[in-house]
Parts: C-alpha cells; structure tokens; sequence
C-alpha cells in the first residue's frame, strides 16, 4: 500500500526551538515502505514501485507496517554518496541487482511510522509517532531508526557542518502527517558555494551554462535566477557571444557568479546549483 509522503518546505538558516524534533538529513531518496501478508512493497515518493531494486530491503520482522524513511548508499570511506544510490536505482538487470545487493548493500533509515496493526496513525503527532517506532524491532542490519534531538537544532547544524553532511531537518513535535508539502517539516540545507563564469544559455527552456576559471563546462543553472538577474545579463550577452548551435548561445567566459550546491558529483560537476548574485 502506498502513502504519499509529507514533503518538506525550506528554512533559510538554521534554528533552535523547543517545539521541535531535528534531524539529519539524509542524502539518498524517499522509500515508503509497506509491509502486508509477508510481502514488502517500497515505493519512491512519486509511487513507483522499486521492491525490485532493494531485495536487501524484504525480509523484515514487522508485518501490516508502513514506513517512512531514505535509502541511502555509503563510498568506500563510509560516507553517504547521493551518486551512488541513484546509481543502484538506474539497475535492471536482476542479476546485476542481486549482485549489488551482496556486494554494497543499501542503507533504509526509517524517521516515520504511518501505519502498524490495522491502525492509521497518520492523525497522531509526530512525538508520539517516534514513541511507537523507538519501541519496533526491524530485524533486518540494513535498516536503523534516524537519531534525532529535541529543541536543539543549531546544536545539531553545527555538527552537520563539521561532518560535511548534506543538512538537517527541523519537525514540528506536534506535527500530523499530511501527504503535500507543509511547513510543520522544514529542511536546512548545508549548502556549499562556488565561484563561476557564465559561459553561455539555452535557447529554449531557461539556462546559464556554468564553467571553471579554465573554461570547462560544469553544470547548468537553472534555479535562484531573479527577474534583476535577468536584466542585468540581457543587457551584455549580445556583446560577449563567441557562437551557438541548435541549443545554445555561447559566451566569452567573462560574466562571473556566485552558485550555492549540494555539493560536487564525482564527474566535477554542480550538483543542483542555485545562483546567488553576480561578483563584480
């Protein structure tokens, strides 16, 4: 069965509040977890069933359970690697899936709990939600409870911060479980910023090309681009384009910014870029 999950608003900086539950924020994807008969089921947060893709993920103790939680995958040191889980995902083939699975098996780290015995609980609050789950048993070494600290979320970014994790999540303690974005769950984002030269646009769907002080090509902006942006950038691009094809205008790399992201992809590229302002 599946239940379409609570989505998080953002939060511009981090904050400590006594009506609130913090989290770290995990850098995988959603998986809704159902478990009814015997049979699991995992969904992503768009519902499409991928049980196929985690066979790690099956045997649990638990029985007619819904889970909330991120799957996540870990590098060779141990820490949680965005490209990796997406990696696994992308698998098909079973026989590549399986052997997957044995040799770097998946993480689920479980934060809700929607529904256990025939009983929707959906409509309690989230302390009392995490009172249940304390109690629960998964029975399975690739699933753990998500640790989380009351009131104290500056406390928590701090440590996210010196560990290079991705962020934190603040919950209202209070908070029911709606299946649309609200703002009872915020995320904090540890975003990291970079400096680059825009170095030419889409013609079609909007874009600014980003590229190194030497000219390489590393991602496309697309988001944090204000009509003031804009402006400024229509009234110089004409003077600085060196070219184009079908599906871009290129630019003299003169044109400077500043992006925060998530972080660099192994390939050296932004990860999910989100433009600041110009650097003059």
């Amino acid at each position: 069965m599946f239940i379409a999950p609570m989505l998080l608003e953002t939060a511009p900086a981090p904050f400590s509040h006594d009506d609130y539950i913090f989290e770290p924020k995990i850098d995988g994807h959603r998986l809704i977890l159902s478990r009814t008969g015997g049979q699991t089921r995992l969904y992503t947060r768009h519902n499409n069933d991928c049980t196929h893709q985690y066979p790690e993920l099956n045997e649990i103790v638990l029985d007619d359970v819904i889970l909330d939680g991120e799957v996540a995958a870990t590098d060779e040191s141990g820490h949680v690697n965005f490209e990796a889980i997406m990696e696994r995902f992308s698998l098909r083939n079973t026989d590549k899936v399986r052997k997957a699975a044995e040799s770097s098996p998946v993480n689920y780290v479980v934060f809700d709990i929607l529904r256990y015995r025939g009983e929707d609980l959906r409509g309690y609050p989230l302390h009392k939600r995490k009172e249940l789950l304390s109690t629960l048993t998964f029975g399975n070494p690739h699933m753990a409870l998500i640790p989380s600290l009351e009131a104290e979320g500056e406390q928590l970014f701090t440590k996210i911060e010196a560990l290079n994790m991705e962020g934190i999540v603040a919950k209202r303690s209070n908070s029911i479980y709606v299946s649309s974005r609200s703002s009872a769950w915020q995320k904090i984002i540890n975003w990291t910023f970079a400096d680059v030269f825009i170095s030419g646009y889409r013609k079609k769907d909007f874009g600014w090309l980003a590229a190194d002080q030497w000219g390489r090509p590393i991602g496309v902006i697309e988001l944090g681009v204000t009509p003031r942006h804009k402006m400024a950038f229509y009234t110089i691009k004409d003077q600085l384009i060196v070219g184009e094809d079908p599906d871009y205008v290129y630019l003299e790399p003169r044109l400077r910014g500043k992006v925060k992201i998530r972080n660099w992809t192994k390939a050296g590229l932004l990860r999910s870029p989100v433009f600041v302002d110009f650097i003059l």
